[in-house]
């Protein structure tokens, strides 16, 4: 009987731990991970490697090759480093003003016009260059110039048909800065906000 007794204290302990167990495994507040922010700054370094580039992008654009995406990531790194932009702030610049290699308005693929530079209306599409390095490279040198107020030399060579023109009535610092300034959009700033806040979280 009294084996019988001590068998059935043991099932019952045993229960109750394994009730609070899975009890307390279910209620328990999940670990939260920091994220860091990106900076909104057009000088500087980026955080983000060109894997973290790229699964942001998938996120919102998962019919471009992994080739073609892979290639344009690892462009707007290098090419930034070369000239103190900010790699992240310029590649959420290229998704917001492609629609994540879209396009669909004045400015087409072939261009390699990944800014919007020089595209005014249907007499000016906007600039073409003969590859995504060049296109990328631009568009750096675009963003060096509306950080920047004077010209300065360049660690690249000068492939911005526009460069010399920002110094003289254009000057930002951060991405909100450029609407009004890079765009006419009055949202601009924020929309580049909000993609960078996206941005962190990869």
């Amino acid at each position: 009987m009294r084996h019988i007794f001590y068998s059935f204290l043991t099932c019952f302990f045993l229960f109750c731990f394994l009730s609070a167990l899975i009890f307390t495994s279910c209620t328990s507040t999940p670990v939260q991970t920091e994220v860091t922010p990106c900076s909104r700054e057009l000088l500087g370094s980026g955080i983000k490697s060109s894997v973290q580039l790229q699964n942001f992008f998938f996120a919102h654009n998962s019919d471009i090759p992994l080739s073609k995406i892979s290639l344009m990531a690892g462009l707007y790194i290098e090419e930034a480093a070369a000239e103190g932009i900010n790699s992240d702030v310029a590649f959420v610049q290229m998704c917001l003003e492609t629609g994540f290699l879209t396009f669909g308005n004045l400015v087409v693929p072939e261009m390699n016009n990944f800014c919007g530079l020089g595209a005014m209306d249907a007499e000016h599409p906007g600039e073409y260059f003969k590859d995504e390095r060049t296109g990328v490279r631009a568009h750096i040198q675009h963003l060096q110039a509306y950080a920047t107020t004077e010209e300065v030399s360049l660690n690249q060579p000068l492939v911005d048909p526009r460069y010399s023109w920002p110094h003289k009535v254009k000057f930002a610092v951060t991405v909100h800065d450029l609407a009004g300034n890079w765009a006419t959009d009055p949202e601009y700033g924020v929309k580049l906000d909000g993609l960078l806040e996206e941005l962190a979280l990869y």
